[in-house]
């Protein structure tokens, strides 16, 4: 590569981190990482009607959940700054008054009420090659009227001059030769009525002021791109303009158009990073992180939504995802999201991590659910049954029993065979209890079964439900040896009397 690497991640603070942001961020912090490059987070706030207090710090918590922070940001400035777009306002003016000086822009004066009866008179309208000349703007009034309402400071808006019937053509990292025709590319807003740039200028000039080399980006973004290859070019700047790959589209479920916020709340599941709790409304939206995912689960998942290393690995840490990340292994075609899939891969990784790792993390579950934590052996109880947990949360249900007696039991399955003689095998074997090894306390079990006249089988179900309530959990004598022989003692008591009730 001729240039440093340099890419930036530019979300809007308007709301909630969808999947498909996080995954822009993703693929450019591997980028970066594979090429000793940067990785930049810029923050694009010029609409300041769309603007909501706090979403750029949620953006920031949303990539250090994920490990994925920025090498450079409004919070870690380096020498590109600032990384605000808000903050470089000033900056935008000139460039557009140099695109009109050259030709390459006008100044349009048209009201939203003249705009609105246009709409109305054309169908499908556009203010483009065809209706420009039909319009107020500085291409249909004379120089002094246009110098009469700029000095009378009359609203107005800067727009980029499409030409006519040409081709621009650009090489997409992704999806090769890329062409668009002019005569079907609009007139689009270059600086607003109050002085902000749109999008399309405000990224080209940041761009070309942050020295970025390579832009990626949403394939919804491509429309936008002869606007954008135009103003490189209108600007003087061709040479310095950014390498572009547009990215397939994550998909609904079914395939069929772009997974939206609808879609999550509509299916149960969620589209968003982290909880985005709405500051006017205080609705909560809800998000992979507090439903119980791990941040290593959820960017491995999304790496996947669109990229694959050429083999079968479907399980990547961080780490290997820098190493073998490449953009000639990104699919041009739109990824369908699969939540159980994407369950899948937390249950992975929930197997594969270490107690330690996961022990604060479960914790915090149990506390949320009332329950207090014996840190004592909590690693052992994580280590016993995290292959049964899909999400954090499913830590409580398989866990909780080992912290607090049972609150209910599965009563149902025990009582139809139960008898007086069951009674009696427990009470025996609760005083002959040493629980110094599970293997140990399973044959004196079996043992005293036979001498009782039981077959083992009989006696397990019984015994697991006084132990945990329910049909579920880990080997039950490895339950036993956790809980010691004084808890192990009573919940058998507690449980005979209410089977016997």
């Amino acid at each position: 590569m001729d240039k440093k690497v340099r890419v930036r991640f530019a979300p809007s603070p308007t709301g909630g981190l969808h999947l498909g942001g996080v995954r822009t961020a993703l693929f450019n912090y591997l980028f970066a990482k594979k090429n000793n490059g940067t990785f930049v987070l810029r923050v694009e706030d010029t609409d300041q009607n769309r603007f909501v207090e706090g979403a750029e710090q949620y953006i920031v918590d949303c990539l250090n959940w994920c490990g994925i922070a920025p090498d450079e940001s409004p919070n870690k400035p380096g020498a590109y700054g600032p990384y605000r777009q808000s903050e470089r306002k000033p900056s935008y003016g000139k460039f557009a008054e140099q695109l009109i000086s050259d030709g390459y822009a006008y100044y349009a004066f048209d009201t939203p009420e003249e705009l609105e009866a246009k709409r109305k008179e054309i169908p499908n309208f556009q203010y483009g090659q065809a209706t420009r000349m039909q319009m107020r703007n500085s291409l249909t009034l004379t120089l002094s009227e246009v110098e009469e309402l700029l000095a009378a400071k009359t609203p107005h808006v800067v727009r980029i001059k499409v030409p006519e019937d040409e081709i621009v053509h650009f090489n997409d990292l992704i999806r090769g030769d890329v062409s668009f025709e002019t005569s079907l590319v609009d007139d689009k807003v270059l600086l607003k009525a109050d002085g902000m740039p749109t999008y399309h200028l405000a990224v080209v000039v940041d761009d070309k002021a942050m020295e970025i080399s390579h832009a990626f980006r949403g394939e919804e973004w491509l429309p936008s791109a002869p606007i954008h290859i135009l103003l490189w070019k209108y600007l003087g700047w061709e040479s310095d303009m950014p390498q572009w790959a547009h990215l397939p589209l994550i998909l609904k479920p079914d395939g069929h158009g772009k997974l939206s916020k609808r879609d999550g709340d509509r299916l149960g599941f969620p589209v968003y990073a982290m909880n985005w709790t709405d500051p006017k409304t205080s609705d909560v939206t809800k998000g992979f992180k507090e439903m119980g995912f791990l941040p290593e689960a959820f960017i491995n998942m999304l790496a996947l939504l669109g990229w694959n290393d050429g083999t079968d690995q479907e399980l990547f840490s961080l780490k290997e995802l820098e190493d073998k990340f490449s953009i000639e292994r990104i699919s041009k075609a739109g990824a369908k999201f699969d939540f159980e899939k994407a369950k899948w891969y937390n249950h992975e990784w929930i197997k594969s991590e270490s107690a330690e790792r996961l022990a604060p993390s479960v914790k915090i579950e149990l506390q949320k659910a009332g329950i207090e934590v014996k840190e004592t052996f909590l690693n052992t109880v994580i280590d016993l049954i995290k292959d049964r947990c899909t999400l954090l949360p499913d830590f409580v249900a398989q866990s909780g029993y080992f912290f607090t007696s049972p609150a209910e039991y599965d009563v149902n399955s025990v009582k139809p065979k139960w008898s007086a003689e069951k009674a009696d095998f427990f009470n025996a074997f609760a005083e002959k209890l040493t629980l110094t090894d599970a293997a140990a306390e399973e044959i004196n079990f079996k043992a005293l079964a036979e001498e009782k006249g039981f077959k083992p089988g009989e006696l397990m179900l019984p015994f697991r439900i006084m132990l945990v309530g329910g049909k579920f959990g880990p080997g039950v004598f490895d339950i036993a040896v956790l809980l010691g022989v004084d808890e192990t003692k009573a919940r058998i008591a507690k449980a005979v009397n209410l089977f016997n009730s």
